[in-house]
């Protein structure tokens, strides 16, 4: 087994490395340390996410600056604040005996004058994100024509979040005698453009296969109906009673819905969107990390760069628009060597999707069925029965249990028990005899009720739609103020170009029929009526006039599975607070 020692490393790294806690060096470390420092060479490592990169770029870098020039020789990139942050704090610990070393970070929503501030008293190594870096260079507060390397760390994501334009700008201010260090989990073609476009001859370093994710995840799905996503997600949380998860969604809209239902019904939960302070993204990220929050929802661009040890779960509550997403958040668990659950709740639709994940990551995906009630109220029941047992006395409670057990003298030891477990489990058996399972959905059963009228919803035509300014979120929007509905009640809302559909359940259409009867919007009546030409034969191709066409033409459905408002999974409230807090 190779030790740091065997590396190349001088000393004082040694002794950084010791006091870290660091035995042996991974597999991305092994292969990337002894490289960069025998050499000057440009360098493409494609590793995973938690497999221990920063380390690797982060030794060699420190080794060769040189502690007597006080010019900048060393630029890292970076796609978010947390991570720049990060990088900038573990390079700080590994240079903690070289302390002539000054490593800067400089990111958005902090002040400008400050951080320049700091890299005119001398600034060996800037850690930055691409916006701040660009803005400090176009302000002349930065200079990096002298440098001797530029590391682009999580290339994939920096290029994901629409940043190539300002890589190449800033990359263009620098010399191009700079040796360049690529890191990245996946290879995109935007990646590979960027190593031809600003590297000499790299040297490629792989750890596992290019693209693929990492073997100590476990991938799974759970094949719903669009509906019952958010039941699913409940009964997720539930059927894993210590959970630690991530939980993505597609939009900021969504994120922030599905965050605040689950506080409304007792969870541990917050949100992470692009729509949050930089004040607010801290407070959130500070209570994920010390595990005041079980659950944090967020998109894709809010999570890039989170880096928490510990996370038990990614649930993709609804999978990524781009399929080679899958891996930036299925790599935020079983980080260093840990293992790690990536959970997809789908529909039928996404079925295709998963096969082309399963192609890129090289893993397959194992399909579960969403528990029932009673199989989470055992799991629940023998966690609280196991956790009980492992939990070390107080004997600040001797001094009690005279009166104790005058109070319970009566009760049998087997009494005694059921009613202590049944303090807490009654909870969550009353609350899920109530409830409804998730139907099971066979993936090889065709089960949309897109435009079906069965299953106690009703669909609806109105003569609105694209020309007149809305798309399918505006629309949504308009009838449920409009009618005045709950946030679930309105739902596969389909819009063409001059006329849409959406669906009610079956106890609303009433209202739907007789509020748009005699209404009107800016002087033009608008026409609602039940839609009763929908059938399955409209999941191919269909045939609709278009008046303002002046004929009629195919028009493909548009697949609208999954993106539109889910109906609320419960009546009530589970009221399961103190449940969940007592494990």
């Amino acid at each position: 087994m190779t030790t740091f020692q065997e590396l190349g490393l001088q000393d004082n790294l040694l002794k950084a490395i010791t006091d870290l806690g660091f035995e042996t060096p991974s597999e991305i470390q092994e292969k990337s340390i002894p490289t960069l420092l025998a050499s000057d060479t440009d360098m493409v490592a494609l590793a995973q996410t938690g497999t221990g990169k920063t380390a690797a770029f982060g030794f060699p870098l420190i080794q060769k600056i040189n502690p007597e020039n006080r010019k900048t020789q060393g630029l890292i990139l970076s796609p978010t604040r947390e991570l720049c942050m990060q990088i900038a704090n573990e390079l700080k610990l590994y240079s903690k005996y070289e302390p002539q070393i000054h490593t800067v970070a400089i990111y958005g929503g902090a002040s400008v004058s400050d951080q320049a501030s700091q890299i005119r008293r001398g600034a060996h190594i800037v850690v930055a994100t691409p916006g701040r870096m660009q803005d400090m260079i176009n302000r002349g507060l930065v200079d990096i024509s002298h440098i001797d390397f530029c590391i682009l760390d999580e290339a994939d994501e920096m290029l994901n979040m629409g940043f190539y334009e300002d890589i190449k700008s800033i990359l263009s201010h620098t010399p191009t005698t700079k040796n360049t260090w690529l890191f990245s989990a996946t290879m995109p073609k935007e990646v590979s453009e960027i190593a031809k476009k600003f590297m000499k001859t790299p040297v490629e370093i792989t750890v596992g296969t290019k693209n693929s994710g990492s073997k100590t995840i476990e991938h799974q799905y759970f094949l719903v109906q669009a509906r019952e996503r958010y039941q699913a997600l409940k009964r997720l949380s539930d059927a894993n009673p210590d959970i630690f998860s991530l939980v993505f969604c597609r939009t900021k809209r969504d994120t922030q819905s599905i965050a605040e239902k689950l506080i409304e019904d007792g969870y541990n939960a917050a949100a992470l969107h692009g729509d949050l302070s930089q004040n607010q993204r801290d407070l959130v990220m500070k209570s994920f990390r010390s595990k005041q929050i079980q659950m944090l929802v967020a998109t894709d661009v809010a999570a890039r760069g989170i880096d928490v040890d510990d996370i038990t779960h990614v649930i993709h509550y609804q999978l990524s628009d781009e399929i080679e997403t899958y891996t930036h958040r299925s790599g935020r668990t079983g980080r260093a060597g840990k293992t790690g659950i990536s959970m997809a709740i789908i529909t039928k639709s996404e079925l295709r999707k998963v096969k082309s994940i399963e192609r890129i990551i090289k893993q397959n995906f194992v399909q579960r069925d969403i528990p029932t009630g009673i199989e989470i109220c055992e799991i629940q029941l023998f966690h609280l029965a196991n956790k009980v047992k492992k939990t070390e006395i107080n004997h600040e409670i001797d001094r009690y249990l005279p009166a104790i057990n005058e109070l319970l003298g009566e009760e049998t030891k087997e009494e005694l028990i059921k009613k202590f477990f049944s303090v807490e489990f009654s909870r969550f058996f009353n609350y899920y005899q109530r409830a409804t399972d998730v139907k099971k959905v066979s993936s090889s059963e065709f089960e949309d009720r897109e435009f079906s009228n069965d299953g106690g919803s009703t669909r609806f035509f109105i003569n609105l739609g694209e020309r007149d300014g809305f798309d399918w979120m505006q629309l949504k929007d308009f009838l449920r103020d409009t009618l005045a509905l709950g946030r679930d009640d309105l739902y596969k809302v389909d819009v063409k170009e001059s006329f849409s559909f959406f669906n009610v359940d079956d106890h609303l259409a009433d209202k739907v029929i007789a509020f748009f009867e005699n209404f009107k919007l800016k002087g033009r009546h608008i026409n609602v009526e039940v839609s009763k030409k929908e059938s399955k034969k409209s999941f191919g191709a269909r045939k609709s006039f278009r008046g303002d066409r002046g004929g009629f033409q195919n028009q493909k459905r548009s697949d609208d599975f999954g993106k539109f408002g889910k109906k609320k999974a419960f009546d009530k409230k589970p009221g399961k607070k103190g449940f969940k807090k007592s494990f």
